[in-house]
């Protein structure tokens, strides 16, 4: 009996993700046993429960395998926490990554795809809610306190709670994606979410500086108008 190797025993369980991901974006993950998802992988049904406990911990793999653009937005916070710039421009930026990142990576759109639209939170799926749930928690959380450092800075106040704003920042990023992906060709996502964004930390009074196309066209305006001089 030839051994496996750990190389080999990898290959498999990327097979299976691979197969996981596909089928429950064509078949939703309610509708895909996982003896479909092993016979898609070339494999045994055996062999997934060598990898994975359950649907839902092969769910939940398949999503680790890929950065989320909301967990993405939350890694980027963390690591900018603390620095000298303005947190409410790092956290904005962060948005938009998350959106550039939907918009134009497929692998991350498809995963992004199954996991909004296609899995039922049903008893077998505890575990994935719960995953939802924190990550949701954590997002908000840190968009809270970005958005709390800012107004202390700004010394402004808030027409709403702080918990609410941090909350509405959330639902817009989300909303955004998920409605996009129902139809990629409605709208453009990112140029769409900056504009929502901004329109939305303006309505709670931040000071936001004009888009980077507005500020080259205004630097070049004064150099043409110190040669003119």
């Amino acid at each position: 009996m030839v051994r496996r190797t750990k190389a080999d025993a990898l290959a498999t369980r990327n097979s299976l993700l691979d197969a996981a991901e596909h089928l429950f974006q064509a078949h939703g993950v309610s509708r895909t046993s996982l003896n479909d998802i092993a016979t898609a992988a070339g494999t045994t049904r055996g062999a997934i429960y060598w990898h994975f406990k359950d649907k839902a911990d092969l769910f939940n793999a398949m999503m680790e395998r890929v950065t989320m653009p909301l967990e993405g937005t939350l890694e980027s916070m963390a690591r900018t926490a603390g620095a000298s710039a303005n947190p409410l421009l790092l956290m904005r930026d962060s948005m938009m990554n998350a959106l550039r990142q939907t918009a134009t990576d497929e692998q991350t759109r498809r995963v992004f795809e199954v996991a909004t639209h296609k899995v039922e939170y049903v008893s077998e799926m505890q575990a994935v809610r719960d995953r939802h749930l924190q990550v949701r928690n954590q997002c908000v959380a840190m968009t809270e306190e970005a958005l709390r450092e800012t107004v202390h800075r700004e010394a402004i106040k808030l027409p709403m709670p702080l918990a609410t704003a941090a909350l509405g920042l959330h639902v817009i990023l989300d909303g955004l994606i998920q409605n996009w992906l129902l139809d990629p060709g409605a709208f453009d996502l990112e140029k769409s979410g900056r504009h929502t964004v901004d329109a939305y930390l303006a309505g709670l009074g931040f000071t936001l500086p004009p888009p980077r196309a507005t500020q080259r066209a205004a630097t070049r305006s004064a150099h043409k108008a110190a040669a003119a001089a």
